[in-house]
């Protein structure tokens, strides 16, 4: 008897049909000896339809009230998926994220978890019942409800599955694996059938929507057996591993891209110590998280330097940066929002010099200039304006040997393409 954690995305429960099919599928794992705990999120665009709502009634809604509704789409599927393991014969309880013992920092929206006390799954599971956990959510000691941000489910499938010491964390979503890069826009991307920690944890920083960045940490620092796969289907998932065999041929693992983009230029700064530690502090302080930082040559003591930051912060981001003129003169500050990171990740970069100058070129190729750069061992990045970039991704891909023959499965069999 192996002990299986079964998360479900939104796509996998986004009715009550879908539902009876992952109920029958987690009895089926039932059936072949397994204990099963299973983590759901909301149903289909719940959680968007919610933050409409709201918005609608406050433009600025509290955080705390926010969390206390956010978590409510959860809870709506976990009782129903209950409700239709009961249907089958089986016994299953549900539980809020707080009832399976998740505890946070108090953080309202994105807040990171700080224990977790699994008695009552593990309890439950003891009965044989089939346990279903509210993704997404815990609670603060204070008694405070709150949030992991979006896509927290997962990061709530991989800390459960660490906590019980799970054999397996099964991520299952509408697509078969993790591909090469987006099946929507690339028809013939390549899944892998195993990709590393740390690869995969690239391909989530940098835009790659399969796998919430946070869960791929737990599962890298805890040693956790990840395995993405089709709610759909039954075929073979990806494996996510410490190392992974790299296969003949392929430098690049993936290509990932990111629309949620803005970069902010702050033009003529004094060029003396402590300007970016000043600039990049306040930034933190208002808990704005900075990607790429590049500053340009110095002409006549003064410097011009640029940063990127997700589309949702540029706003505060803009306004920390205006609220230091005081202390630190500027000529100007400058944002563009038209803009999108394309980026490559690949373990096998690091013995395969040239592998970003190539991509500069296919780039080039395409008439799109690029903007920003920023490099790692493992990855390229570069930003570029969004006009175009879904012709740039489809040109890196056939670049790097990635295309295949396979037919990339999407969703249910009516979006086989």
């Amino acid at each position: 008897m192996s002990l299986y954690v079964m998360k479900f995305g939104g796509s996998s429960v986004g009715d009550t049909e879908r539902m009876k099919r992952v109920a029958r599928r987690i009895v089926e794992k039932q059936d072949e000896g397994h204990q099963c705990v299973v983590v759901v999120s909301a149903m289909g665009d719940t959680t968007d339809d919610l933050i409409d709502q709201a918005k609608l009634l406050n433009p600025e809604p509290p955080a705390r009230e926010m969390d206390m509704l956010m978590t409510t789409g959860e809870q709506i599927s976990m009782s129903l998926l209950s409700m239709a393991i009961h249907q089958l014969g089986r016994s299953a309880v549900s539980l809020t994220g707080w009832q399976a013992g998740f505890r946070t920092e108090p953080v309202h929206g994105k807040a990171r978890i700080t224990d977790i006390l699994p008695e009552r799954v593990q309890s439950a599971l003891k009965d044989n019942q089939i346990v279903i956990v509210a993704g997404f959510q815990g609670m603060t000691e204070d008694g405070e409800i709150t949030t992991f941000g979006r896509g927290g489910s997962d990061t709530t499938a991989v800390a459960l599955a660490a906590a019980i010491q799970a054999d397996v964390c099964e991520i299952y979503t509408d697509v078969d694996g993790i591909y090469s890069t987006d099946p929507r826009i690339v028809k013939c991307a390549r899944k892998l059938t195993e990709i590393s920690y740390d690869e995969m944890l690239e391909l989530a920083n940098l835009g790659a929507a399969v796998l919430h960045p946070r869960a791929v940490e737990y599962a890298k620092h805890h040693k956790v057996h990840l395995v993405v796969r089709s709610s759909f289907n039954y075929n073979e998932g990806t494996s996510v591993k410490e190392e992974t065999s790299v296969e003949q041929g392929v430098v690049v693992s993936g290509i990932a891209y990111d629309k949620n983009v803005a970069r902010i230029s702050i033009l003529g700064v004094e060029d003396i110590p402590g300007v970016l530690a000043q600039v990049f502090g306040a930034l933190a302080e208002a808990s704005v998280n900075v990607d790429i930082i590049v500053q340009s040559g110095v002409q006549d003591g003064k410097a011009d330097f640029s940063f990127t930051t997700s589309l949702s912060e540029s706003e505060q981001a803009l306004q920390v940066i205006h609220g230091l003129k005081s202390k630190l003169p500027y000529r100007d500050v400058t944002s563009e929002t038209n803009l999108v990171k394309v980026s490559i990740v690949g373990a096998g970069m690091i013995s395969h010099p040239g592998v970003a100058a190539q991509m500069f070129d296919v780039i080039s190729k395409q008439g799109v200039s690029i903007k920003m750069v920023s490099t790692s061992e493992i990855k390229t990045s570069c930003v570029i304006e969004n006009g175009n970039f879904e012709q740039v991704v489809k040109a890196l891909h056939t670049a790097y040997n990635l295309d295949t023959d396979a037919h990339v499965f999407v969703g249910g069999p009516q979006d086989r393409r």
